[in-house]
């Protein structure tokens, strides 16, 4: 029995430098989830997916990842994409070094 689909941002991570990116809705990839394309439709987040394993020079991972849409753009929808969209752990790093 196959599950429903939930709505979901297309994530991987930038083959260069390691940071996560999503997919946004212009098609370039972004840094920002809130920027990020929130796929409501299964059809469409499966032909995006599709494109983004297509890309391996690119990026490494690709994943259409839980999202839910908030006030400024995608939220996560699971704690793990939350995690993800703060930035490396380490605070020299990435994201978090920039705030």
């Amino acid at each position: 029995m196959s599950r429903e689909f939930t709505p979901s941002v297309l994530t991987a991570n930038d083959l260069l430098d390691g940071d996560v990116i999503y997919l946004a809705p212009s098609g370039l990839w972004v840094r920002d989830l809130a920027q990020a394309y929130l796929f409501t439709d299964a059809s469409n987040a499966a032909e995006a997916l599709d494109m983004a394993e297509g890309q391996q020079d690119r990026l490494v991972g690709a994943y259409l990842a839980p999202a839910q849409p908030g006030p400024d753009g995608p939220a996560p929808g699971h704690f793990r994409e939350a995690f993800r969209a703060q930035g490396p752990s380490n605070y020299a790093h990435g994201k978090q070094a920039e705030a």
